[in-house]
């Protein structure tokens, strides 16, 4: 009897399909505050590595120059490279945070589960704390929302970003 072929759980093979963050493909006009100040934000998001992370890209809206033929970049405020993957084997989200704060802060991974039917709440487990990061998805405006929290000296949960995406034209 020939030996039975294990079953792919995760892989190549096994691209992710999930409704809810494909609800978040496309271009999008972020607004809120972080740390107490107000941003503004583009972000665009999709599916990339075949179809087994959503890429999310934020930048502030102050940096529109990019790379040109000569090198040429100006600095951001802020940019971040966000990637959101499900893990089949242990039945949660993973996400990989990479910002301009670099290494130290990008060091964590993070694990998610649903919050209902249409959030996500992203766990870091920092060496200076946890953070909470929970992606929602409002239908009825069709935004999304994000609202980190990190607990404080004295282990009080507190918000540190609240954040609204709308869907750019």
């Amino acid at each position: 009897m020939p030996a039975k072929q294990p079953v792919e759980v995760d892989g190549p093979n096994r691209p992710v399909r999930d409704a809810l963050f494909d609800r978040m493909v496309g271009k999008w006009r972020v607004k809120g505050k972080i740390a107490g100040r107000s941003i503004r934000h583009i972000c665009d998001a999709e599916w990339v590595l075949n179809h087994q992370f959503l890429r999310v890209h934020f930048i502030d809206v102050g940096t529109t120059k990019r790379r040109s033929g000569k090198g040429v970049e100006q600095r951001a405020k802020y940019e971040a490279e966000v990637f959101i993957g499900y893990d089949n084997m242990s039945e949660r989200y993973v996400i990989h945070w990479l910002d301009i704060f670099g290494g130290r802060f990008s060091e964590s991974l993070g694990f998610g589960r649903r919050e209902g039917a249409n959030g996500v709440r992203f766990v870091f487990e920092y060496p200076d704390g946890p953070l909470h990061n929970t992606f929602s998805w409002k239908a009825d405006d069709n935004t999304w929302s994000i609202l980190i929290e990190q607990k404080d000296d004295e282990g009080e949960w507190t918000i540190f970003a609240e954040e609204v995406l709308e869907r750019a034209s």
